[in-house]
C-alpha cells in the first residue's frame, strides 16, 4: 500500500480527511486498519496575510514546505483537503516533491459520474470568485452556479469567523440552507461543498440539494491511490491539466458523495 500525506492548511477540514481516510480502511481492510498517513499543518495564519494581499506565490511556497516534509517523512503522493490552497497551488513553479490528487478534480469527476447538469459552488470567497471549479466542472459539461453577491459573503464571513475555528451553530446551518436553497431555484441540481468545512456544518440531511463532499470524496480518492484501485497521481503543481474524457470510476460504492455514514454533526 501507498503512504498518503495529507497536506493541511486549515485544521478542522484536515482532521476530517484524516479520519475519512482511515475510516475508509476500517470498512475495507478491517477493523484499525488503513494505509500508512501522515499529516503536516504550518499554521494558516502564517499565510493569512498572503491571502488577503493576492501572494499566492508566497502560500505556495508555505505549502510547498509542507510537502517537503511529507516526502521526508516517507509519503508517496499527498491530497490537499484545501480547496482555496489550490489556487496556490497552481500557481507555476518548481514541481513538488511528491505527486498529488487535485480536489477539484475529484469533486468534478463525481458530479460528472451522477450526471448532475447544473452545480452550485459554496465555498470561500476565493474559491467562489476563482477559476478552479468553474474550469474543471465545465470540461466535464458541467455548469458552475455561484450564489449571489450577499449569499457569498455570508458563506464566506461563517467560513472565517466559525468554521475554520470549530465553531458549528444552528443559526450558520439554516443561513447556509437558504443560501442552497436559492440555488436549487436557479436550477442546479446538486451543491460541491468546496470549503472542506462546510461538511462538518452541512449534512445531507440539512442540504435542500444533494451536496459534493469535498473533503470525504478526497478521502476516498486518497484511499483508492493508497490501495492501488486507483493510480499514483502525476499533478506536482502548477496548472492543472484537465481532460474531457471519462470521469475515473471507482471499482466498487462509495458513500462519500452524499457524506457517509460517519463523521456527521
Amino acid at each position: 500500500m501507498k503512504h498518503l500525506g495529507i497536506l493541511a492548511h486549515s485544521v478542522e477540514g484536515a482532521a476530517l480527511c484524516l479520519r475519512a481516510f482511515c475510516q475508509e480502511g476500517f470498512r475495507e481492510l478491517g477493523p484499525d486498519d488503513h494505509p500508512d498517513v501522515t499529516l503536516d499543518l504550518i499554521a494558516m495564519a502564517r499565510s493569512m496575510p498572503a491571502w488577503d494581499a493576492g501572494d499566492h506565490d508566497a502560500i505556495r511556497a508555505t505549502l510547498g514546505e509542507s510537502v517537503r516534509r511529507l516526502a521526508a517523512a516517507g509519503a508517496d503522493f499527498f491530497a490537499c483537503p484545501d480547496n482555496t490552497a489550490h489556487l496556490a497551488l497552481e500557481r507555476p513553479g518548481g514541481d513538488l516533491p511528491l505527486p498529488g490528487l487535485h480536489i477539484a478534480q475529484v469533486v468534478a469527476e463525481q458530479a460528472a459520474r451522477d450526471g448532475r447538469g447544473r452545480v452550485g459552488v459554496l465555498g470561500t470567497g476565493y474559491t467562489m470568485d476563482g477559476p478552479v471549479y468553474p474550469r474543471e466542472l465545465a470540461a466535464r459539461g458541467i455548469a458552475a452556479e455561484l450564489p449571489d453577491a450577499a449569499d457569498r459573503e455570508t458563506v464566506h464571513r461563517i467560513i472565517f469567523d466559525e468554521l475554520v475555528n470549530g465553531v458549528f451553530t444552528e443559526d450558520s446551518r439554516r443561513a447556509y440552507a437558504g443560501v442552497i436553497a436559492r440555488l436549487a431555484e436557479r436550477g442546479c441540481d446538486a451543491v460541491a461543498l468546496v470549503c472542506t468545512e462546510i461538511p462538518l456544518l452541512v449534512t445531507p440531511e440539512a442540504s435542500p440539494l444533494p451536496t459534493l463532499d469535498s473533503t470525504r470524496l478526497l478521502a476516498r480518492a486518497a484511499f483508492e491511490v493508497a490501495v492501488g484501485r486507483r493510480p499514483l497521481p502525476a499533478w506536482r503543481g502548477g496548472p492543472a491539466h484537465t481532460s474531457p474524457g471519462p470521469a475515473h470510476t471507482s471499482p466498487g460504492p462509495s458513500n462519500a458523495s452524499s457524506g457517509g455514514e460517519a463523521n456527521r454533526s
